[in-house]
């Protein structure tokens, strides 16, 4: 596809931005990650006040020690990390999906680590430094100590999240395999609270230890039962959505157009995704994340979708009034991230959909966007596309063709050019711009190196992946 140029135009007035929830967003995330910080700081202050230091002087308390600091931390982390993928309202628009996720699996590996080195440090202090006295250690500890065979089948169940989050196993398992594993975590460190109440006395030594640590378990179940439970439940039957209509677009790729009821309006933003389950066959109980396509109205909306796993297989034999049960709208790639009156707009394939609804929601002047596609086969949303550039100004530039070699993000149609001297070619300005990019992850990993290299900074470069 050539450039769709834009209508001539005498004069256009640049559209105001005013970027103040993309500022409180920052502030969120400088307060969360002080937060998160203070409370590790604070356990390992508990830790040492609490004889851990002074019991570092001999070989087998040093070991006990030892396996108590780190046993404290992991909890703190496994809290942390239930948090953060609680769907919060706040951490939701301060960091956003594909931000949480990667801190969610930093946080979630980090603290795996910490809980497998308690065990081995504990087992091993209480063996008074004897190796070969370990499994004996172990098995008596497990038997003996209340809570403890709750704690092992909770440690079996965060390993095996553990296992399945692995990228090599994420490769060869489906998706909807994984989200019902995934479940586990939560009954994992359901299971790990008797041993730490029961047998931890660094959680109960003192009222502000005691507080701190209910407090932080409250706030984590009630932010999933919240967030994760109540409220998709509620919005569900607020909203009433039912499939309007199911539409073929091209090679694979179905549209999926939803109304709700007339008393309850739906607060979405483009760019913007849901999870949805559909009430029309097997699989209902499994959710499945679909950006927007089209600008929400608050009373419809239209999800589009390339047919893969089952869940999207699915969608392809949905009747009209099928009932679907929502969860969200979540992620920041919206209007809320923007800073810059001039937007460009970076697509891969079916991840054009959401940057699809964002060209037609934002307000721009004439000119003061621009799409860049990468597509194989036919243009998805053409006639749509060119509505906007003639109606709105959108400039369209498409990058037509698979990927033409490792490490770029252009078509093989689009000549020698680097990906950089391309970029700085079709927007001189990129650097000055907003830029959102939706993709699979190696790609908008690639179009992530190219306009750092053109020198925008890192907090105007927003992407969401196809990534789990």
């Amino acid at each position: 596809m050539s450039a769709v140029a834009a209508p001539p135009q005498a004069m256009s007035t640049p559209v105001a931005v005013s970027g103040s929830r993309a500022r409180i967003d920052a502030g969120m995330r400088l307060a969360a990650l002080v937060g998160l910080w203070s409370s590790l700081l604070l356990v390992t202050y508990w830790w040492a006040t609490g004889g851990g230091v002074q019991d570092l002087g001999g070989w087998g308390t040093g070991l006990t020690s030892t396996g108590r600091l780190t046993g404290l931390l992991a909890s703190d982390l496994l809290l942390a990390q239930v948090l953060l993928m609680s769907r919060l309202p706040v951490l939701e628009h301060a960091f956003g999906q594909d931000r949480l996720v990667r801190i969610h699996r930093l946080v979630g590996f980090t603290s795996f680590t910490l809980m497998l080195a308690h065990v081995v440090l504990i087992t091993w202090g209480y063996a008074a430094g004897e190796l070969g006295q370990m499994p004996a250690t172990l098995w008596g500890l497990t038997v003996d100590y209340p809570g403890m065979l709750l704690a092992v089948a909770g440690t079996a169940c965060l390993v095996m999240v553990v296992v399945t989050s692995l990228k090599a196993a994420r490769r060869t398992i489906r998706y909807e395999s994984w989200h019902l594993l995934h479940l586990y975590a939560y009954l994992g460190v359901g299971l790990a609270l008797p041993h730490q109440l029961w047998t931890g006395q660094d959680f109960l030594a003192s009222t502000a230890r005691t507080v701190f640590w209910w407090g932080f378990w409250v706030a984590s179940a009630g932010a999933v039962l919240v967030w994760r439970v109540a409220l998709p439940l509620w919005r569900s039957a607020r909203y009433r959505l039912r499939v309007a209509s199911v539409v073929p677009e091209d090679n694979g790729i179905v549209s999926v157009y939803m109304t709700g009821h007339r008393g309850g309006r739906i607060p979405a933003e483009a760019g913007q995704f849901f999870s949805f389950r559909f009430l029309g066959g097997p699989g209902w109980t499994r959710a499945h994340p679909y950006s927007l396509s089209a600008a929400p109205d608050g009373r419809s909306l239209r999800i589009t979708v390339q047919v893969g796993g089952d869940g999207s297989a699915a969608l392809r034999l949905l009747r009209p009034g099928t009932r679907a049960l929502v969860e969200g709208p979540y992620g920041r790639l919206s209007a809320r991230a923007r800073t810059r009156p001039k937007v460009a707009f970076i697509g891969a394939g079916v991840g054009v959909t959401p940057l699809r609804a964002l060209a037609e929601a934002l307000d721009y002047a004439p000119g003061d966007a621009v799409l860049l596609y990468r597509y194989s086969g036919r243009l998805l949303f053409q006639q749509e596309f060119e509505v906007l550039a003639a109606d709105r100004g959108l400039r369209i530039i498409g990058l037509p063709g698979h990927r033409r070699a490792p490490g770029s993000w252009l078509g093989d149609g689009l000549g020698s050019a680097s990906d950089l001297a391309a970029l700085t070619s079709w927007v001189p300005d990129i650097a000055e711009r907003d830029v959102y990019v939706c993709g699979p992850e190696p790609w908008a990993a690639d179009v992530r190196r190219t306009t750092q290299a053109a020198g925008l900074p890192a907090d105007r470069f927003h992407v969401e992946s196809f990534g789990w």
